[in-house]
């Protein structure tokens, strides 16, 4: 019987420092810096089943913001995006998974521990495994009832906001505890302003009068990749994106509709904010229409997007 979690089952390899291994093996010393101080850099992207086969979403960005993360942390990332790039398709490749999520890492290894990283290797690892609904199937439809929480998300100033970190993203497992241990799918997390940030891993967009509002990267967001996609497609159905928005708390509880958008959790209906309902408490006209024009754009059903995919 094995230990490892569910989602794991079936996984064999993971890639790690330019060779497959095997999925117990694929471990690192207890020591690692990156363990210690959250001296890491991610990315989430995932691969979808399409009608010509499976196929990364947006692979390229992806790639292109985890180098750009690395630079303010001197993390000089050993192997360049082609390399990356073969080594991804590969193991999705080798594991015969159709649409999975994916899991590139670069971070300061074991070495001599103290704050200055200097003297650590930088270790680099791609993972992949199934992944469904991220807030759950049934939230797609039915949307997701949030809190707002009462950690504040960083500001730049502290630590960089447009950087995917590792430790940083203590600030968003406080908040996602938070909300669950008072009984809410999950948080809304403001920035020192008191401002609308995000949520803990997604992207926030607010709809009222038929019109678009997601807060800018001024706002201690992150400029997450299936936002960009959200502002993109809107706008080519021919709604008005307001992209560098400052929203207020009071707005999400008046708001026409809400959703999240992410990687992780795709584009996901918010019912209620602070047991305050959304609209009519249902996924509404825009949120609908935005979130099948992305299913349909991601499983392949929508022309005019081809370089968003990287064939597997």
């Amino acid at each position: 019987m094995s230990d490892r979690p569910e989602m794991y089952e079936g996984v064999d390899e993971v890639w790690l420092d330019g060779e497959f291994v095997d999925f117990e093996d694929a471990n690192v010393h207890v020591l690692t810096h990156a363990l210690h101080y959250g001296t890491g850099v991610f990315e989430g992207v995932r691969c979808y089943e399409t009608a010509d086969g499976p196929a990364i979403f947006r692979w390229d960005e992806h790639l292109q913001r985890l180098y750009d993360s690395a630079k303010p942390y001197d993390i000089e990332i050993p192997f360049d995006p082609e390399e990356l790039t073969e080594a991804t398709v590969e193991l999705i490749d080798r594991e015969g998974l159709a649409s999975c999520y994916i899991r590139p890492i670069a971070f300061y290894g074991y070495g001599p521990l103290g704050l200055n990283p200097a003297n650590s290797p930088v270790q680099v690892a791609v993972a992949v495994w199934p992944w469904g609904a991220y807030l759950g199937e049934e939230a797609l439809e039915e949307g997701v009832d949030v809190a707002i929480s009462s950690w504040r998300k960083y500001a730049s100033s502290q630590i960089p906001t447009n950087a995917k970190t590792t430790g940083a993203y203590v600030n968003s497992v406080l908040a996602s505890l938070e909300a669950k241990g008072n009984g809410y799918t999950e948080a809304i997390v403001l920035n020192k302003e008191g401002q609308v940030a995000e949520g803990p891993g997604e992207n926030l967009f607010l709809v009222r009068d038929g019109e678009i509002f997601t807060p800018g990267l001024a706002e201690s967001n992150l400029d997450g990749i299936t936002r960009r996609t959200v502002i993109q497609l809107a706008r080519d159905m021919g709604y008005t994106v307001y992209d560098q928005a400052t929203i207020s708390r009071g707005e999400l509880y008046t708001a026409d509709e809400l959703f999240f958008s992410g990687t992780a959790a795709e584009v996901t209906p918010i019912r209620s904010v602070d047991d305050n309902v959304v609209g009519e408490g249902t996924k509404g006209p825009v949120t609908d229409e935005i979130q099948t024009q992305f299913f349909d754009l991601v499983e392949g059903d929508l022309a005019g997007y081809d370089d968003w995919f990287t064939d597997v």
